[in-house]
Parts: structure tokens; C-alpha cells; sequence
């Protein structure tokens, strides 16, 4: 069963955790590394333009294509991703980051366990 969160479909197990940063907060997103298997997907933060999550996939996981609004970058922080467009599949490294327009069609899928930095505009 599948239930909606914002706009990506989540397994009722791999529900984010809603605890969001203050202003000024710092926030520590040093890979997981061995810890990885144990992680959930969080929201980091949001405001009235801008949303933050550490999205946690381990190997084999995928998020369905789905799109947003908004303009989006995942930035990889450990692990490799598969990110599918429409037109071709592109594979994200640690410290490697890429950027979506808004409303494109996209689906991310863990190659080896990985973690990721997800910014989506919220005001397209």
C-alpha cells in the first residue's frame, strides 16, 4: 500500500520524519556510511519557498517517476543514484549534483546504498 506525501508516493514504512531545522540551525549531513541501512528518508526543512530532505535509498530502492511544481537539484552524499529523465538515465557519485527544471518527469533509483540532499523550490 502506498500512501502520498507531498507529491512522491512513499511505502507506509518509508514515511519522512517531520523534524524540521530552525533558522540557523545547523544540520550535520556527513554520509551514514556503514549506519546507512538503518536511515530514513527526513525532511530537513521547509519554508514558504523551499524544501530540503535527505532522501535515504538503499541498494535496489527506487522512487517511482513522478514530477513537481518546482525547480529540484539532488545532490548525492554517499552511495550511486540513477536518475531517469525522459530522455536518458544519469548516474550521480558522491559530491555529484544535478539539477531539474520544474515539472520534469524523473524516477531515482539506488544502485549501491545511497543517500542524497533534495531541494525543491516550492514557487516555480
Amino acid at each position: 500500500m502506498l500512501a502520498l506525501v507531498g507529491v512522491v508516493a512513499y511505502k507506509p514504512c518509508c514515511l519522512m520524519a517531520l523534524i524540521h531545522a530552525s533558522p540557523g540551525q545547523v544540520l550535520d549531513l556527513h554520509p551514514f556510511g556503514g549506519r546507512i541501512s538503518a536511515q530514513k528518508t527526513s525532511a530537513l526543512f521547509k519554508s514558504n519557498d523551499l524544501e530540503v530532505m535527505r532522501v535515504v535509498l538503499l541498494a535496489g530502492r527506487s522512487l517511482p517517476p513522478h514530477k513537481v511544481a518546482g525547480d529540484i537539484t539532488i545532490h548525492c552524499l554517499e552511495g550511486t543514484l540513477a536518475i531517469e529523465l525522459e530522455a536518458a538515465t544519469v548516474t550521480l557519485d558522491p559530491g555529484q549534483l544535478v539539477f531539474l527544471a520544474g515539472s520534469a518527469t524523473h524516477g531515482v533509483k539506488a544502485i549501491t546504498d545511497a543517500s542524497a540532499l533534495v531541494t525543491i523550490a516550492l514557487k516555480p
